[in-house]
């Protein structure tokens, strides 16, 4: 026990003797270098929300949702079935032609008569690429020349279905080398064109004469061009060269009349309201009396059966001369019957041209 607290003492002695001699602290050596980073501790709380910042530019808009892309690619019903009368109020007025009434497409069942008289053969003909002379069968259901033989209809079953068949030009095929181009006009040329020419005589006679004898009906574009009479040279009426789409121009005026009747409205804008009616500076006064003329010398020749829209010839054959002098009556009287309209100066070469054959 003794020997213990010696050793004690011993060292508290010492203790205040290293104490004793220990100098005052010196200055602070330079860093050492960095140790390695040591583990992180764990996420501190959040710090209060900053100011918002200004808003950046807007990015490319993203891809339409499905349902989106479906409705915007769905066709609707309602662009022509709708409350209006867009489609009633047209075929009312069609129901009233001349295309919308009669028996004549019945003889679309005929391959000779399908790409004309049926509805069906036309527009069949009109996919195919053919003209009248070129269509091989009959249509052995035919309809009536209606909505869907001049529109594409139930297509696309939107507006767009009211789209022409077709509006490229129009090679005739019974005058060789002629085009009609007249804009919306070249549906209507598809079939109101001449189905023959006049034929040349044998011996000095013209055969081949018969009830459905001249140009057939409806020669209209080539009345407008100035082709396919007789006897006489023509040039392409005013009504060809000025009028932006021709026959739809005129028959079916700026409101898209489907009674295809020629309006003095329209005749107007162009002639000038001071006309009163489609005898614009007498021509149909003149041409009419040209035509009684001339069809009166061929009653008295006993080749025409009568003046009226129902006469026909009454012969298979007769002397050039006269072959000239009837198939001009029968082409402005018969067929293009719009008595010097549609091409006043070459009505009047034609029948001009009849006249001085039956003086021979």
């Amino acid at each position: 026990m003794r020997k213990r607290l010696l050793f004690v003492g011993l060292v508290a002695i010492l203790v205040l003797l290293l104490a004793a001699c220990a100098g005052s602290e010196g200055p602070a050596g330079p860093q050492g270098p960095a140790g390695p980073a040591g583990p992180e501790g764990p996420a501190g709380p959040a710090g209060p929300e900053g100011p918002q910042g200004p808003a950046g530019p807007a990015g490319p808009a993203g891809p339409a949702g499905e349902a989106a892309a479906a409705a915007a690619a769905e066709p609707s019903c309602t662009e022509c079935h709708n409350d209006t009368t867009l489609i009633d109020g047209r075929a009312t007025a069609w129901s009233e032609t001349k295309h919308g009434t009669g028996e004549a497409y019945v003889r679309g069942t005929s391959a000779s008569c399908a790409g004309c008289h049926s509805g069906g053969g036309f527009s069949a003909m009109v996919a195919a690429g053919l003209n009248p002379g070129e269509v091989e069968a009959g249509d052995p259901n035919p309809t009536r020349q209606d909505c869907r033989a001049c529109h594409q209809i139930h297509t696309t079953y939107t507006g767009e279905d009211f789209a022409l068949e077709t509006t490229d030009p129009v090679n005739f095929y019974a005058i060789e080398g002629v085009t009609y181009d007249g804009g919306q006009g070249n549906l209507c040329a598809n079939c109101h064109q001449p189905r023959r020419a006049f034929p040349a005589a044998e011996d000095g006679m013209i055969t081949g004469i018969s009830s459905h004898w001249g140009p057939h009906h409806g020669p209209q574009s080539a009345m407008l061009l100035g082709v396919a009479g007789a006897g006489a040279e023509g040039s392409p009426s005013a009504h060809y060269r000025m009028v932006e789409d021709t026959c739809v121009a005129c028959h079916m005026g700026a409101e898209g009349s489907h009674t295809f009747e020629p309006s003095l409205a329209t005749c107007q804008e162009c002639h000038g309201e001071d006309i009163d009616s489609f005898d614009i500076g007498g021509v149909q006064t003149e041409i009419q009396a040209m035509l009684d003329e001339l069809g009166q010398l061929l009653v008295d020749a006993e080749v025409l059966s009568d003046t009226t829209v129902d006469g026909h010839p009454t012969v298979t054959e007769a002397p050039e001369n006269v072959g000239i002098a009837l198939y001009n009556w029968i082409y402005v009287a018969h067929e293009d019957k719009s008595l010097g309209v549609h091409n006043p100066d070459y009505t009047k070469a034609l029948l001009q041209a009849g006249l001085d054959a039956m003086s021979q």
